[in-house]
């Protein structure tokens, strides 16, 4: 264990100095961050700095020696770098879009090794982070922040409803109302999310787009003003309208009906997202086409 230095690249500009020191020495108690904060030991710049301090491009923290916890050595395969190197859908110097395919988990943790997140970083070698998420089984647009400004701008808007969120899904039933608004909170245990007063305000808006009689499904759009854990799905089920192919808050018998004419994935896909693009200050519109193994499901029903 030595001491170590660290240069503050824009990443990390704006971040506090306890936070930063949480990231970096994974496995360290806080109290002892804490505690190696105030006796001095960490410096920025050869200087004594609060655990509030913000840091500034071009800081040097010196960090003492500390024992932090052993991670798994992390390896990319070759074909999973690909594949999402593949379904990028935009790019600029503080954002990146992902098309994010179904299967795959955004981070790792869960029995979870390998996650979308930790992948880009050894693709870039830089300390990028999770816009938001989207759940494990869902397709369609991710984004992930290169700078912290463009992370801590989205996140704003987020946290204000300014992001526009569309998806696209099969589900059980057909439709006669053009829409179909559900506001209900949702309440998340330890196992999923379920409707209950005690939760936070969920709002979803259902476009019916087209009825499949045969299979008493319908294909709709779907814009979400929140984003609750699992809102689309639950609030789905809610109404009597669950998505095709949700093992965990489906219809069993619709899911069976579908697993026999081809389907072998949650029909729920992130197909755009509108924002201001905090780098040009532009309304910036992403999509994401719907994969082929869905788009190839709805041509065979």
């Amino acid at each position: 264990m030595n001491v170590s230095f660290q240069t503050i690249d824009e990443f990390y500009v704006g971040q506090r100095l306890d936070n930063f020191l949480l990231k970096c020495l994974k496995g360290v108690p806080k109290s002892h961050i804490y505690r190696v904060i105030r006796k001095g030991e960490v410096r920025v710049n050869k200087g004594r700095k609060q655990a509030k301090y913000k840091l500034q491009l071009g800081d040097v923290v010196r960090m003492p020696p500390m024992r932090v916890s052993k991670s798994k050595p992390f390896q990319a395969s070759d074909s999973l770098k690909k594949l999402l190197t593949d379904n990028i859908v935009y790019e600029d110097n503080g954002l990146l879009a992902i098309n994010k395919p179904s299967g795959l988990a955004v981070h790792s943790g869960s029995g979870v090794d390998i996650g979308l997140i930790e992948t880009l970083r050894d693709i870039y070698k830089t300390p990028i982070e999770l816009v938001h998420r989207i759940d494990r089984a869902t397709s369609g647009v991710l984004l992930i922040a290169k700078k912290r400004s463009v992370l801590k701008n989205l996140h704003a808007q987020l946290s204000q409803n300014q992001v526009e969120k569309r998806y696209t899904a099969l589900v059980k039933g057909t439709w006669t109302k053009k829409r179909h608004s559900v506001d209900v909170p949702l309440y998340q245990t330890s196992r999923c999310s379920v409707v209950d007063v005690k939760g936070k305000n969920a709002l979803s808006h259902f476009y019916p787009i087209k009825n499949f009689a045969n299979i008493d499904a319908a294909l709709v759009e779907v814009l979400i003003e929140t984003g609750r854990n699992h809102q689309i799905r639950v609030h789905g089920k809610y109404v009597g309208h669950p998505m095709a192919y949700d093992d965990k808050y489906g219809d069993k018998e619709f899911n069976y009906k579908l697993h026999t004419k081809g389907l072998r994935r949650l029909f729920l896909h992130a197909h755009q997202l509108k924002f201001i693009n905090p780098s040009t200050k532009k309304t910036k519109v992403i999509k994401a086409p719907m994969p082929t193994e869905l788009t190839k499901f709805l041509q065979k029903i």
